[in-house]
């Protein structure tokens, strides 16, 4: 049955780790999807989270995962530095494919990954899952419709403490890891879902004990002026709070800036015009899987809340990023 008649979306589960665990969780509240497989590189961990999760079917590789043919779309959610070689690994099975974020290590990896959906008219999307939440779209519908006037400036931090651990994967330089692609891409994206793509990046960055990025402060600007202060680390907790500031007032949005939560909007004299409560049952992940159900159901091959060439613009933003750390010195 294809994706776009099936009456309930079948979802196969790429990888068993704790995202997998909350987006099967998550999932578990929609009506209209479900879990119908995992694939693990170990059949045991795969039976383990099958049964921890209801799951009807497990395998033992990936492959088996993607070629069952009652699976109408993948969920990646391995660790970042597989999250190519997965996806690619889906989409030559011929499924449409929902990449968890960070969707590649960087803008090479997801040209590649973009250039195989294409050629092959599969459905493709990374799981920002800030961009799909309830209170994400309302303050998107507020800037519309101009209630802070022109947007001079976006701030956002994104950053919590984490144990000196080298097996941890955030401190994994073979993972993926380090604070950029695995907390500070929501601030960068956030910045580009409200500002568009900057003229200018300058960064400074702290190194952690294995060399990943530990802490990342980042300055953009942008055509007509307008300016994002970003700021990343695992070195401590900080407010991950996120604000929006405009010509005629600001959106200050709640901890967690990028998870379900709540936002007021002042005048630029202090006062309270609006407030939105928190108001949301569940994790927030499943945002990504309604979205990409939706998509395919109108039969779109990407969406138009997070297009896959700002997935990857977003990655080259990072990208350049980085080679201003390795350029410090």
């Amino acid at each position: 049955m294809s994706p776009k008649k099936a009456r309930t979306l079948r979802w196969g589960v790429l990888g068993t780790g704790r995202i997998a665990g909350e987006f099967a969780s998550d999932l578990a509240l929609l009506g209209d999807q479900r879990v119908e497989a995992v694939g693990s590189r170990s059949l045991e961990t795969a039976r383990a989270f099958a049964g921890a999760h209801a799951v009807p079917r497990f395998y033992g590789s990936y492959q088996e995962l993607v070629n069952d043919p009652d699976i109408d779309i993948v969920y990646v959610a391995t660790p970042h530095s597989a999250h190519c070689p997965n996806a690619l690994l889906a989409l030559a099975a011929g499924k449409p494919v929902l990449v968890e974020k960070p969707f590649a290590l960087d803008a090479t990896e997801a040209r590649a990954m973009v250039a195989l959906a294409r050629e092959k008219r599969l459905f493709l999307l990374e799981a920002m899952w800030m961009r799909f939440l309830p209170h994400i779209r309302s303050v998107q519908a507020i800037l519309a419709r101009g209630a802070i006037g022109e947007v001079m400036s976006v701030q956002a931090d994104h950053g919590w403490w984490f144990e000196r651990d080298p097996r941890h994967r955030l401190f994994a330089p073979e993972l993926g890891g380090g604070a950029l692609l695995d907390l500070g891409i929501y601030p960068v994206s956030l910045a580009t879902l409200v500002l568009g793509l900057p003229d200018q990046i300058a960064s400074t960055t702290t190194p952690a004990f294995t060399g990943v990025d530990a802490q990342v402060s980042i300055a953009m600007r942008y055509p007509g002026g307008a300016q994002a202060l970003l700021h990343t680390t695992l070195l401590a907790t900080v407010g991950n709070q996120a604000r929006i500031t405009g010509t005629l007032g600001r959106i200050e949005i709640d901890p967690i800036f990028y998870t379900p939560t709540g936002f007021t909007v002042v005048d630029r004299d202090g006062a309270v015009l609006e407030r939105h409560e928190r108001n949301y049952t569940g994790h927030g992940l499943r945002e990504s899987a309604v979205e990409a159900a939706r998509c395919l159901r109108l039969g779109l091959l990407e969406s138009p809340l997070m297009p896959l060439d700002e997935t990857i613009a977003i990655l080259g933003i990072l990208d350049t990023i980085r080679s201003q750390a390795k350029a410090q010195p």
